[in-house]
């Protein structure tokens, strides 16, 4: 993609975009992306380097329109950059936009319905659901989904026959009493072509569920459906969705480690020592962000970053922590991240309980029906959660508890240290599946992320 100029902003930022196996994609028309992000870093004057991934926006003007509303945001806080330039008289920073495809469940689909399988109403207080919609084919929607659930470019066939049975059940009844047995069956079959694990609140992200069990899932949104606008998505086809919700986690989780943290290496060995390395994701970016920092070799020596900032994030509570107590006291996957000190400066999160997409339908699709809390270091604390909920828990993780300030706010942020932020009285605004998910580009969520850029 060409190097990107933020609306309204003197501020650059290049796209890379990689495909859904975390390989750079070679087609810029205006050349490999990555080569010259390396290029404008070995040149010289570079202070700061911020890599930033979003989360599920399955399309790179989706990416886009979020990464001009971050990084705009970023740079609208004038306050803060002139504590910057004091600091730093030197300060030129190079930023990074990070795309894969990370399309859990078409929002067309979830707004739009399609003529055989019910509403057609949009979900509220959500642009992107607003504009009409041309519905897919069944045929179509059996592509889409068999290209989402597989890691290969050439789904098994298996995968599309499992999948045309469950739209063909959902043309001849869209919300059944219960799931008929083909369809359990056939639900139980696309859960093990699709390689997701479970039952491993330390292993990777995608294991943190309980045994996928379709009917349970389907139960557990059934009441909650019409409520949500779920339109094409719901009744029949919400295990369907719950599926693609942690099929999204691994390719997060694949990209990070097999795309992501190779580029940062890359960068780092570029840059000289007083360069500094900052990374933040939003929702399944949080995974990715977590991925590059632990890599495919927790153990190894890397250089760590300065600072790291996980918005909204859409992975487990118990990520960070040394030992598990409800799962035999094993590691959560990203442990290394503090055990290794692959930050030297702050880590900050973010939560809200207007997050619907990590407050409720997290756990909902973790199989883990009644276990939401909106407690966060109170002990209060369920088996399956949201970092975007509950923050980052456990035994070493010396996580601080506090609210998001205003932008005149000073945090006192300190290297090595994890800071969970109540964002309730900003990151509020939202409808429909995900409530206040997205709902990140204010000043004052800015200003906490620039806090830990600033923090020594």
């Amino acid at each position: 993609m060409p190097i990107r100029q933020v609306p309204n902003s003197d501020r650059q930022y290049y796209l890379i975009a990689f495909d859904k196996s975390g390989r750079e994609r070679k087609d810029d028309p205006d050349g490999v992306m990555s080569e010259r992000a390396l290029k404008a870093v070995q040149a010289g004057g570079v202070s700061d380097v911020f890599l930033v991934s979003h989360g599920w926006k399955g399309d790179v003007p989706a990416a886009i329109e979020q990464y001009d509303k971050w990084i705009g945001a970023m740079t609208k806080q004038a306050s803060d950059l002139e504590r910057m330039r004091a600091r730093n008289p030197s300060y030129r920073p190079l930023i990074i936009g990070l795309h894969w495809p990370s399309q859990p469940w078409g929002e067309e689909e979830v707004g739009s319905g399609g003529t055989s399988f019910g509403s057609t109403a949009t979900a509220a207080g959500n642009a992107e659901f607003d504009a009409p919609r041309t519905a897919p084919t069944e045929e179509e929607l059996v592509e889409q989904y068999a290209d989402r659930l597989s890691d290969s470019d050439k789904p098994d066939p298996e995968l599309r026959e499992q999948l045309r049975k469950v739209f063909a059940s959902a043309r001849e009844n869209i919300a059944p009493f219960k799931l008929p047995d083909e369809i359990v069956a056939a639900y139980k079959k696309i859960d093990v072509l699709a390689g997701l694990g479970s039952g491993a609140l330390g292993g990777p992200p995608d294991a943190d569920r309980a045994e996928f069990d379709p009917q349970r899932a389907y139960r557990a949104t059934k009441p909650v459906a019409a409520s949500f606008g779920d339109g094409f998505l719901g009744g029949l086809l919400s295990p369907l969705r719950q599926l693609s919700f942690w099929k999204m986690k691994k390719r997060a989780q694949k990209f990070g480690e097999d795309g992501a943290a190779p580029l940062l290496e890359s960068l780092q060995q570029a840059a000289g020592e007083k360069v500094r390395f900052h990374v933040a994701g939003h929702s399944f970016g949080c995974i990715v962000a977590s991925a590059l920092l632990r890599g495919r070799d927790a153990q190894a020596q890397r250089r760590p970053v300065h600072s790291v900032s996980l918005l909204q994030g859409a992975l487990s509570l118990w990520s960070y922590c040394s030992k598990i107590e409800q799962s035999n006291n094993e590691p959560g996957y990203f442990s290394s991240v503090l055990s290794a000190r692959r930050v030297s400066g702050p880590i900050i999160t973010s939560q809200s309980r207007f997050d619907k997409a990590v407050g409720f339908w997290y756990p909902k699709a973790a199989g883990a029906a009644g276990q939401v809390s909106y407690a966060p270091g109170l002990g209060d604390l369920p088996k399956f959660g949201a970092i975007g909920t509950f923050g980052v828990q456990g035994p070493d993780t010396n996580a601080t508890h506090m609210d998001m300030l205003p932008v005149s706010g000073s945090y006192g942020f300190k290297g090595g240290q994890v800071y969970n932020l109540n964002g309730d009285q900003y990151i509020k605004n939202g409808g429909g599946f995900s409530g206040a998910h997205s709902d990140i580009a204010h000043p004052e969520v800015a200003h906490a992320v620039w806090e830990a850029v600033l923090a020594e």
